[in-house]
């Protein structure tokens, strides 16, 4: 059975519609409106190995933060959806990725329990024209929605470009790993019975 997710997700803000495949080939449609972000989701597509469609109309006018926010949101409830029951998965996995001078830890735990961690102190308050501290906002919508304990930390870097890709890869490395089923676990991977 295909472990897939839809969300259509309209406000006042911002016009969504978002599907994610888990078990995909690493491809991507994406179409923000925010070119910076585009690129990251096509990065994170490619590393979790999920096949990702998203076409968001936002009011970039006022500034992004709406719309990377609510894809966040949007993104979140489609791997929820995706996992069901969570049966047989790994869920937890640990991932660093280097990127020139820069190394990003993540941290997951597909645990029910959403939990945020953000240590990822940035020089530059800009990538481009990217507002460098939407990806903790992205970031936070993701774990919360998708009811995962998410922790990224940054372990050293300068370059805030490397820095916030290195962490949409590590988490797409991350979620890959801690996703995928494992034939030995039988059930859920928890003590309790459900996660």
């Amino acid at each position: 059975m295909a472990r897939e997710g839809a969300v259509t997700r309209t406000t006042s803000e911002t016009d969504i519609r978002l599907s994610v495949v888990l078990d995909g080939s690493g491809t991507s449609e994406i179409e923000t409106g925010v070119g910076f972000f585009d690129h990251m989701l096509t990065l994170f597509a490619k590393h979790a190995m999920v096949d990702l469609r998203l076409f968001c109309k936002g009011d970039t006018y006022v500034d992004a933060h709406h719309t990377v926010e609510d894809c966040g949101i949007a993104l979140g409830e489609a791997i929820k959806a995706a996992l069901g029951d969570k049966s047989g998965i790994r869920r937890y996995a640990t991932k660093f990725v280097p990127m020139d001078e820069t190394l990003v830890m993540a941290n997951l735990d597909i645990s029910g329990r959403p939990y945020f961690v953000y240590n990822m102190e940035l020089r530059q308050n800009k990538a481009g024209d990217f507002d460098a501290e939407l990806c903790e906002e992205f970031f936070r919508a993701v774990a919360v929605n998708a009811g995962l304990t998410l922790h990224l930390n940054l372990q050293y870097g300068k370059n805030t470009h490397h820095i916030i890709e290195a962490a949409f890869k590590a988490f797409g490395q991350a979620l890959r790993r801690a996703a995928a089923v494992d034939p030995q676990i039988k059930g859920v991977f928890s003590t309790k019975g459900v996660l």
